[in-house]
């Protein structure tokens, strides 16, 4: 009778664990759906802010420009000037080039230019009497000041430093043609040669226009932005500064 029981506990005990071995059995596993990322505002980039227009030739900001007469050309210390003035300044622009040319390069305008003061020093003399004589006309007892005064401005026109190895090159350039000048020729040469020398000077006030142009159109769009973040940029600089202190 015990032994009946035991095998019907048993048969139970295998029953109950067939079922569980059935139960146990893997059931197929389902994807996991993955999260969509969280929504992130659009990042808008920068502006980004244009150069500061810069004057040519990196001259200064306060350049007194020559205005355009009614004839069309530039109202220079070469504006409206006689035979004899023309000759003297054209020897004065030549003198410029001659002392203030350093490089090795432009040895060649300074052996020309002894060589056109030679050649031409009567020519030059003449010129040089002919001016005087018109400045007294002009200004009376106060003609030589005013030749003196005059003619300061006609070298600092050509020893303009931001155009200076322009003008140079320039000098350079016309430096051989003065050696074969005749004395005779001595005024038309001066006459032909002096405006490609002041083309130089033309094309800088020509530039410097457009650069006021530029830099005028460039505060209009740009400036008060440009201001904005300087001074942002100085107030973070000075708070990191005063952080920093012991």
């Amino acid at each position: 009778m015990q032994a009946l029981f035991e095998k019907r506990s048993f048969a139970c005990l295998a029953a109950a664990l067939a079922v569980l071995a059935v139960g146990a059995v893997p059931q197929p596993a389902f994807a996991k759906k993955k999260k969509k990322p969280a929504a992130t505002a659009t990042q808008v980039p920068p502006v980004v802010i244009p150069w500061r227009p810069t004057p040519p030739l990196w001259a200064a900001e306060n350049v007194a420009i020559p205005p355009i007469g009614a004839d069309g050309k530039r109202q220079t210390i070469n504006a409206n000037i006689g035979p004899a003035q023309r000759t003297w300044n054209f020897r004065s622009a030549y003198n410029v080039a001659a002392l203030n040319c350093r490089d090795s390069k432009y040895n060649e305008t300074l052996a020309a230019y002894r060589l056109f003061l030679t050649t031409h020093r009567s020519g030059l003399a003449a010129a040089n009497t002919a001016m005087a004589a018109d400045f007294r006309k002009r200004y009376g007892s106060g003609g030589n000041t005013a030749r003196e005064a005059y003619m300061t401005k006609v070298y600092n026109f050509y020893s303009f430093p931001p155009t200076l190895s322009l003008f140079c090159d320039a000098a350079l350039a016309m430096a051989p043609t003065s050696r074969k000048v005749a004395r005779a020729n001595l005024s038309a040469f001066a006459a032909a040669e002096l405006p490609k020398l002041d083309a130089v000077f033309d094309k800088f006030f020509t530039d410097y226009e457009q650069y006021r142009v530029n830099l005028a159109e460039w505060e209009t769009k740009w400036g008060a932005l440009s201001r904005e973040r300087a001074a942002a940029a100085a107030a973070a600089t000075a708070a990191a500064a005063t952080k920093t202190k012991p």
